[in-house]
């Protein structure tokens, strides 16, 4: 079996010195065993993305010496296949409109609002709205998110812990899927039709990927990816999430901390030699 991994950013800011770890994580990974590596643009939420953005994750990842396969797919030119699976999981039942912000249910979680992850994917549900109510609020045109229901994944696959996956570097070993601790997560929007997350694991699927490398942020977005996996009759890849790399603060990279940026890096007169050493590539 061929060796495949990706990398695939969010064209909604400036890569910083967190992807270029985790890019050079997988390309090096494809390196050594003579696999593929694929860039894919996750573009799916189009009031977010940039074409410019687009063009600096390019810039960037030559400059630092990596190469992939074309052509590169974006998901934005996909978008159809994707709200083709989000009807699929409409059609098992499996999915409901929620109406509430992520201010409103963390009021009922009783937790105030914070800054710490403005991207968090509204772990706290409470389930579907009655049918009065949810005919009132799209009567109103109000905007709603599609939620996984796990009470009714669960309905229809049984027990979702007996739902594995392997993973080779945090905690190596064989993991059941927790899908719980996300909650009933968002996988599509009113606006936008089916989320990334619907067409991560389409894709993954479709180009064949064997090893999903990335951080170990999202590790427990795998267990939401194996429910969606099984429901949709996927394969599952194996998983690699690596460390996070650290900022002098000891804080993760982030776009939304204004991390700096690879372009100022480069601009700033740094080698890609030297910047691959400094995060020990």
């Amino acid at each position: 079996m061929v060796f495949v991994t990706r990398f695939a950013p969010s064209p909604t800011g400036y890569l910083h010195k967190g992807h270029a770890f985790s890019a050079l994580t997988a390309w090096s990974a494809a390196q050594a065993v003579g696999g593929r590596f694929l860039l894919r643009i996750e573009d799916t939420d189009f009031t977010r993305c940039r074409p410019e953005y687009e063009a600096a994750v390019m810039e960037d990842l030559a400059w630092l010496g990596l190469d992939w396969e074309q052509p590169v797919r974006r998901q934005s030119e996909h978008r159809a296949e994707y709200d083709e699976a989000l009807q699929r999981l409409r059609d098992m039942g499996v999915l409901y409109r929620c109406f509430r912000t992520r201010k409103e249910l963390m009021a009922l979680a009783g937790v105030a609002p914070h800054a710490d992850d403005p991207n968090d994917p509204h772990a706290f549900s409470y389930g579907p709205h009655s049918a009065a109510e949810e005919a009132e609020r799209l009567a109103h045109g109000e905007a709603f998110a599609w939620r996984l229901s796990l009470g009714a994944a669960r309905d229809r696959l049984g027990d979702l812990h007996a739902l594995t996956w392997i993973e080779e570097r945090v905690r190596p070993g064989i993991h059941h899927a927790e899908p719980e601790r996300l909650g009933d997560m968002v996988v599509g929007r009113k606006d936008i039709g089916a989320g990334y997350i619907i067409a991560a694991v389409l894709d993954d699927a479709l180009q064949g990927v064997t090893h999903v490398i990335r951080g170990e942020d999202l590790i427990e977005v795998t267990s939401v990816q194996r429910v969606l996996q099984a429901l949709l009759d996927l394969p599952t890849p194996v998983y690699r999430h690596h460390p996070l790399l650290l900022g002098p603060d000891g804080k993760r990279y982030a776009k939304r901390d204004k991390s700096v940026t690879l372009g100022e890096i480069r601009a700033s007169g740094v080698t890609p030699d030297a910047l691959r050493a400094e995060l020990g590539f």
